[in-house]
């Protein structure tokens, strides 16, 4: 008896299952919120520096273009300001744009003004991260997502030792303390410091959610419970921009999107550890406890009864021990080697591209609010148009197809003018789209590719470089300052080439999963020889073994 067939006999998918990943689900729904909560708390509000004083007068009674240059669209230029007022604008022989050709100007040396709108209280007006200093709004991003890229390998390994609720716990507590730490933030290096100590536990709640979820509910429920999650982060967009509309100040926005985690810390208490865990870490005797409570709560009180801690040791002697060397089994192999560069493509750019644009919802001149609505709303149709492709035409096809009409979208907003705002709103919603149907793609696709004796190390590959993409896209709204349309071009391109690494990945759909290394190297063709096997690591362990 497995441990599937165990959970089966206790109630499957059972009232405990529900209510487990409902409790589990809830938080989710914050999480979309802390990912792209800087839309909102980092919003550029409009500025210009702030006049010269000008002697006998109050600067209120100098009429801003006497001080201020205009751009090219007749507003106030946003990081430079006269040397000296231009009275000779007040004339009516004045420059058309009301721009004293030649004179001289200099940097905001006295701050900047902010007008007032719906980013009047953002860290940007807050701190003064324009100008010059525009690059720290992309960096402090950054930060966050090089926090979730650390908390990925660290709370991994910790809850592999210490158990999946407990850091579960823990993380809910820290990512709430760390979102109000965020709030009070005095300064924007502290500011930075608590967004990276959020991103650390925001890893920590997604892959002990995901371990827990996959631990304790049976496998035939598992693509619809992995539906539900990723559905409850789209919502989660929803709530984000219902209560950023309600709450411009980006004070109050974060500590109330961070509040919330106090309350899963209070009830996470009451979770049950996954009992699989438990057994392998020699602790038989809580997994028996748990079980049975799990039992009581299907209905299954006498099934509880029959377990004992012997039963369980068993059942775990009987499962696979996991092989050495499977790091160095991801590239080993010619196989091997295709599958882990198309899968690393294929993550890299769904979520270089996705933090590309989701991260960016100001520079589409709609209104932030409608375009945070409208881009989430637009996963629903893209996720459940995915689904249907993966069935029809299979997983290569609807892999490399949402990577390339994504690319095609973003790159083909370079050629639409600014004017046509509503067209390339359009074209960005389809393009995000598209990016939500390939995580979609992706997390199927990506099982389906490796063998069962290092499934989880290929999946631990794609979620790393999906991190180290969503960590690099802020960052290249910075080569902005070279070509306004060079962040498009990066964006556009990285899909379109993984689209092209894509058809050269194994198609899957009605295959069974292989199971060892060798199968791999059999379906993509470099394995003729029956007798061949392909060893994991130095034990010479044999695949097929």
């Amino acid at each position: 008896m497995s441990f599937v067939e165990l959970l089966a006999r206790l109630g499957g998918m059972g009232r405990f299952q529900v209510t487990y990943v409902a409790a589990l689900a809830f938080p989710l729904l914050m999480l979309a919120s802390h990912n792209l909560l800087q839309n909102f708390t980092a919003g550029i509000p409009e500025h210009h520096c702030r006049p010269r004083p000008v002697a006998n007068n109050s600067i209120g009674d100098v009429p801003l273009f006497v001080t201020i240059p205009s751009d090219d669209h007749h507003r106030p230029q946003r990081c430079r300001r006269y040397v000296e007022p231009q009275w000779h604008l007040l004339e009516t022989n004045g420059t058309a744009n009301g721009t004293a050709n030649g004179a001289a100007t200099e940097p905001c040396h006295d701050g900047w003004t902010y007008r007032d709108g719906i980013f009047a209280h953002t860290i940007i007006s807050e701190w003064d991260l324009v100008c010059e200093s525009k690059k720290l709004r992309q960096v402090a991003q950054s930060i966050y997502m090089a926090g979730i890229l650390l908390g990925s390998g660290l709370f991994g390994i910790l809850s592999d030792k210490f158990g999946r609720r407990a850091l579960l716990t823990w993380c809910y507590l820290q990512l709430g303390a760390a979102g109000a730490g965020t709030a009070a933030a005095p300064t924007f290096v502290i500011y930075c410091l608590c967004r990276f100590l959020g991103g650390l536990a925001m890893a920590g709640v997604s892959l002990n959610s995901a371990s827990l979820c996959m631990e304790w509910i049976p496998t035939e429920a598992r693509a619809v419970v992995g539906t539900i999650n990723g559905y409850c982060y789209t919502l989660g967009q929803f709530v984000l921009a219902g209560i950023a509309f309600g709450l411009p100040h980006w004070r109050w926005l974060q500590l109330v999107v961070s509040l919330p985690f106090f309350f899963f810390f209070l009830y996470s208490w009451l979770f049950v550890e996954s009992a699989r865990w438990q057994v392998i870490s020699g602790r038989p005797d809580l997994a028996l406890k748990g079980l049975r409570k799990v039992a009581r709560i299907n209905g299954r009180k006498e099934e509880g009864d029959k377990l004992s801690e012997e039963a369980l040791r068993a059942l775990v002697r009987r499962e696979p021990p996991m092989p050495g060397g499977a790091l160095a089994a991801l590239v080993r192999t010619p196989g091997m080697r295709t599958v882990s560069c198309g899968v690393s493509f294929v993550w890299f750019s769904t979520s270089f591209a996705y933090y590309g644009l989701a991260m960016d919802l100001q520079g589409f001149g709609v209104d932030i609010y409608l375009s945070q609505l409208v881009f989430a709303a637009v996963d629903i149709p893209a996720k459940l148009a995915s689904v249907l492709t993966i069935s029809g035409a299979g997983r290569r096809v609807a892999q490399g197809a949402s990577l390339g009409l994504a690319g095609v979208c973003i790159l083909a907003n370079i050629i639409v003018p600014m004017e046509l705002q509503t067209l390339r709103m359009a074209l960005a919603v389809v393009g995000k789209g598209s990016l939500a149907a390939s995580f979609n793609c992706a997390y199927i696709f990506t099982g389906e590719l490796f063998p069962t004796a290092i499934r989880q190390t290929g999946m631990g590959l794609g979620g790393t470089m999906a991190r180290v993409g969503s960590m690099v896209a802020p960052l290249v709204r910075m080569a902005a300052d070279v070509s306004p349309v060079l962040p498009l071009v990066i964006y556009g391109a990285a899909p379109i080439i993984s689209a092209i690494a894509t058809c050269f990945l194994p198609e899957t759909r009605n295959m069974p999963l292989p199971e060892t290394v060798k199968d791999v190297e059999r379906r993509g063709g470099h394995l003729k020889d029956e007798d061949v096997t392909v060893p994991l690591g130095p034990t010479g362990t044999k695949d097929g073994a």
